[in-house]
């Protein structure tokens, strides 16, 4: 898949992992609307395009996990551009820590996982009919292997894995490419929230990610995002342990249960101390 001359939507692009991809993509000649919740938040990334690339990316501030607002997305872009050639599913939260309550699951589930379902519904009956489209879901290292510290996100990054998985079996020979976005630990409020949070298992929750890998800047993602979608590569990692780390996981799980309860008892043990 060539992004040049192509058309998206990233939402999440107020920023982070969101805003790279956007920018990426236009500097890769694709026209782009960039959504994000933070109205000006994602309008911030289209100005810093508009003197290099003008006309190239539109802003809408938008909740994209209502059917309503990720229709209307769609018709913006087809509007401003034409029809939708990529969708970027990239927002995300990081839901509560523990077990959380029901409310707390609700946003999680929502943004998480059911924005992907709803915007896949919208798109790609129409995908199937023009016999091409791409969806790019941003999921997480924990949706492989599981997050110390919350119990929403890990449940939601997972799902969202496995329904970036159905869509490309079931539509994968119906032209519609899938790809699934499972970094470990890249620098964005997100990644921080856990450590600012106060909460001992949030603090260590923070500190899994940070000390299992390098954490990576938005734009080295971006640009390993746009490269997996030109090779048409369903799992993108941005760090390759990842997955190694699946595979030891998978060669026995107790084993690696126990080793994650282990490595948990020390995280906290240093978050307490802190």
């Amino acid at each position: 898949m060539q992004v040049a001359g192509k058309n998206a939507i990233v939402t999440g692009g107020g920023g982070g992992i969101g805003g790279a991809i956007a920018a990426r993509l236009v500097r890769a000649g694709a026209r782009v609307v960039v959504a994000d919740l933070n109205a000006d938040a994602a309008a911030a990334v289209v100005a810093a395009l508009e003197p290099e690339f003008p006309g190239a990316a539109v802003a809408v501030g938008a909740d994209v996990a209502d059917t309503d607002r990720i229709a209307e997305l769609i018709a913006r872009c087809e509007t401003e551009f034409g029809p939708v050639g990529l969708y970027f599913a990239n927002a995300g939260v990081m839901g509560g820590v523990g077990l959380g309550d029901d409310k707390d699951w609700g946003v999680t589930l929502d943004v998480n996982l059911n924005a992907h379902i709803r915007a896949a519904r919208l798109l790609v009956p129409g995908w199937v009919e023009r016999g091409e489209g791409y969806f790019v879901s941003t999921a997480s290292a924990a949706g492989l292997l599981t997050q110390i510290g919350s119990a929403a996100y890990s449940v939601t990054k997972h799902a969202a894995v496995g329904f970036a998985e159905w869509l490309s079996v079931t539509y994968g020979d119906a032209g519609i490419r899938v790809s699934c976005l499972c970094p470990m630990g890249v620098e964005t409020a997100l990644l921080r929230a856990g450590e600012h949070s106060g909460d001992t298992l949030g603090m260590a929750a923070t500190r899994a990610v940070t000390s299992a890998g390098a954490v990576l800047t938005p734009d080295e993602v971006g640009e390993l995002v746009l490269a997996a979608v030109d090779d048409e590569r369903f799992l993108i990692l941005p760090h390759p342990e990842v997955l190694d780390m699946y595979r030891r996981k998978g060669a026995d799980y107790d084993r690696w249960l126990a080793g994650m309860r282990h490595y948990q008892a020390r995280l906290l043990e240093g978050a307490g101390g802190q």
